[in-house]
């Protein structure tokens, strides 16, 4: 059942119980999500540094692009809740899996699995979320599942450079633990949403009911490399952080800033901002996070960071919810999995592109020209979306008419 309406924030009292099942689900996955922020330093105890280190990070990156593919198409073939399991109990074995690794190309091997195991739960839990509200309350309920990961990002920041101090092998031990736990939750909790058998035939099983949709095919680009600007801060940020001579923890502190400014903040943007057309709010909470990644570059010491940290941390409080729901409305009811998958793989190419790409112009080229390249980037794809609302809205009132 959802909270008392007295602790509630006013953004989301009129949420489903589903919504919130998903909500407290998540906060327990992310309580434990703490092997990838601090991924690089683990490689660096073990041995692994420079160009190796970029074959796990790569491999990493690579598992997001084939785990949401792969949950869409499950998620309308098979159903949510078991394609969430299947990622949640796959990413839980592949944590001990990449404790475990002797060298690099298995480590590498154990990072593809883990990152697309993991990230096929997210195409199964957004379908989910699109099933138990209507288009008006997809966002909030979009912005609720993000507030849920900032929660348990804001412990995690603080206990996983705790732990990383005690030993690597608490924060896997953590992370498949809380993986299980929230497998526990989706088979207690969840129900299978009932589908009709004609609608999931429609179409076809594959992607090609979102690759016909223009609209779609032009917004995925645009989200693409604000999401690659945004995961900056979790693969960059480290590097910088590590290249000022600041120890794990100061990344630790970094990542619980923006959770702790994220939770306190996000429920008020989140009502306050509400009858603000979408897509106005989308692209200036994008340009906020572009300048925010790009002071990075300009940051040597723990307060120059914060200072960072904290204009992309009021960009993400702003755009929380916006780009899911935006997307998740574009879909068809018998498709709602597969446009999730489309919209996490933009999320896993951004992060793959980030890991790769990012991490590539950072070390091999200057970290100037990827702070620069993130604010020019950032700023002209927030201008371009901006440009789309006109269409967005007829595509909105074309499909409530129907």
């Amino acid at each position: 059942m959802p909270p008392s309406t007295r602790t509630t924030p006013s953004a989301f009292r009129d949420l489903p119980s589903v919504v919130w099942t998903i909500f407290a689900g998540t906060i327990v996955n992310r309580l434990g999500y703490l092997v990838t922020p601090f991924l690089v330093f683990f490689l660096a105890s073990r041995g692994v540094t420079g160009g190796d280190t970029s074959y796990v990070l790569g491999a990493l990156g690579a598992g997001n692009l084939i785990g949401p593919a792969v949950g869409g198409v499950l998620a309308d073939r098979i159903g949510r809740r078991p394609t969430m399991l299947i990622g949640l109990i796959g990413a839980a074995a592949a944590q001990g899996a990449l404790f475990l690794a002797p060298g690099v190309w298995t480590m590498a091997a154990a990072a593809l699995l883990i990152s697309a195991a993991g990230s096929t739960v997210s195409p199964a839990a957004f379908a989910l979320l699109a099933d138990a509200v209507d288009s008006e309350r997809r966002r909030r309920a979009y912005a609720l599942f993000g507030w849920g990961v900032n929660i348990g990002t804001a412990v995690a920041g603080v206990l996983g450079g705790y732990l990383a101090a005690q030993g690597y092998w608490l924060l896997f031990a953590v992370d498949a633990g809380s993986m299980l736990l929230y497998a526990l939750v989706v088979t207690v909790r969840l129900k299978e949403p009932k589908r009709e058998a004609s609608q999931q035939r429609k179409d076809g099983i594959g992607y090609g009911v979102v690759f016909r949709d223009r609209l779609a095919l032009l917004l995925l680009p645009l989200f693409g490399v604000q999401l690659f600007v945004y995961s900056l801060t979790e693969v960059a940020l480290p590097l910088a952080v590590r290249d000022s001579g600041l120890s794990p923890a100061v990344y630790g502190a970094m990542a619980a800033v923006n959770a702790v400014m994220v939770v306190a903040l996000q429920p008020f943007a989140t009502a306050w901002l509400a009858r603000v057309p979408q897509l106005v709010v989308q692209s200036a909470g994008s340009a906020l996070i572009a300048v925010g990644v790009a002071l990075t570059g300009l940051a040597d010491s723990v307060a120059g960071y914060t200072v960072s940290v904290v204009v992309w941390s009021l960009g993400e409080v702003v755009v929380a919810g916006i780009a899911a729901g935006v997307f998740a409305n574009l879909a068809p009811e018998h498709a709602r999995g597969r446009y999730q998958g489309a919209f996490s793989w933009t999320w896993g190419m951004a992060r793959f592109a980030a890991l790769t790409l990012g991490v590539t112009v950072y070390t091999a080229v200057t970290p100037a020209t990827l702070w620069w390249t993130a604010l020019v980037a950032g700023t002209a794809t927030a201008a371009a979306t901006l440009t789309l609302k006109t269409r967005i809205e007829r595509r909105a009132a074309h499909d409530l008419a129907a």
